[in-house]
């Protein structure tokens, strides 16, 4: 990587006896989207949280911002780190995250302003700021509405809005379309893929596999804390898996995990009532299956859900 925005290095936390980030590293570049994958209680808000200077780590160090650094004394050149730094890290931070943290009793508008005087802004430049954020939220005709009047994606979106008042260099959102419909959803896509071209940096925890393959340059994929791969999602892909899968269901599918039709896929893995071939080559195991017309089938390329799946595993986790 040339020039690292934002860099963690050895991470560790521990909750009790429970190790939930354990000697984690990585970097994100000017103009990156570096998106981190995981199960539950894989240990991302946690990261998240310690790189916001909200959980203290119990070792190693979280740096931002390389360079010429103003407002600091001696005008320094070091690299800020969190937590000695944090109010002039948190200047220069936009943040979204799980949780709806807007202020019901004001509007739009009013939530923009209260928030931007949290970074020392004038009320006027505040102001100048609002209706382009409104629009790029497509909020301008919801300005004097309240929170409690918009729906779960505007509420999403004003939430990023409120995150680009003091104009960020880095972007940290924590799971920013759950609970989104796909509507909704494809439109903060939009978004954040204006904020991306306009050079904005973003940190982005995600469980959606086509948001993260559509917004994310790299992947850092987590288990137990602990970083189990990581890079760019189509070289993931090509690293770990197969290019084939078919998918088969229906009455009788899963008697093929004991048939010879094993022998034409490189893996072979069941969940629920269906049952996936890796293969390099699909189209004998697909003339195979012609001959048992009673099981419907979906052939596709391999996909960051297959990778997650594989990496991961495919039993439900409890939150951790």
């Amino acid at each position: 990587m040339t020039s690292s925005l934002f860099e963690v290095s050895g991470l560790r936390k521990s909750f009790g006896d429970t190790t939930v980030v354990d000697d984690l590293s990585f970097a994100i570049a000017s103009g990156e989207c570096l998106g981190v994958i995981g199960p539950n209680g894989a240990g991302k808000t946690t990261t998240v949280r310690m790189c916001l200077g909200l959980t203290m780590p119990d070792a190693g160090s979280i740096s931002y911002f390389p360079g010429r650094i103003t407002g600091l004394p001696g005008n320094t050149n070091r690299p800020l780190q969190m937590p000695r730094d944090a109010l002039a890290i948190k200047a220069q931070l936009g943040v979204v995250s799980q949780i709806d943290t807007l202020d019901p009793d004001f509007s739009c508008e009013e939530n923009l302003l209260v928030y931007g005087r949290y970074f020392g802004m004038q009320d006027a430049q505040i102001r100048s700021r609002i209706p382009s954020l409104l629009e790029f939220a497509s909020l301008t005709h919801k300005a004097a509405a309240r929170p409690g009047e918009l729906s779960g994606g505007m509420k999403r979106r004003l939430s990023l809005a409120r995150a680009l008042v003091n104009d960020p260099r880095l972007l940290l959102l924590d799971e920013p379309t759950t609970g989104l419909d796909p509507q909704a959803r494809h439109l903060m896509w939009e978004r954040l893929q204006v904020l991306l071209q306009q050079g904005k940096s973003i940190l982005l925890t995600t469980h959606f596999m086509d948001e993260a393959e559509r917004l994310c340059s790299r992947l850092l994929v987590l288990d137990h804390g602990r970083k189990i791969a990581e890079g760019r999602p189509r070289d993931l892909i090509r690293q770990h898996l197969e290019p084939d899968v078919v998918e088969v269901y229906g009455h009788g599918a899963l008697d093929l995990l004991d048939s010879p039709l094993k022998s034409l896929a490189a893996r072979v893995e069941k969940s629920g009532e269906t049952v996936f071939f890796y293969t390099q080559d699909a189209r004998p195991l697909l003339e195979a299956l012609g001959r048992h017309p009673q099981l419907r089938t979906l052939h596709r390329p391999a996909n960051l859900e297959d990778l997650f799946l594989k990496l991961t595993g495919r039993q439900i986790r409890q939150d951790g």
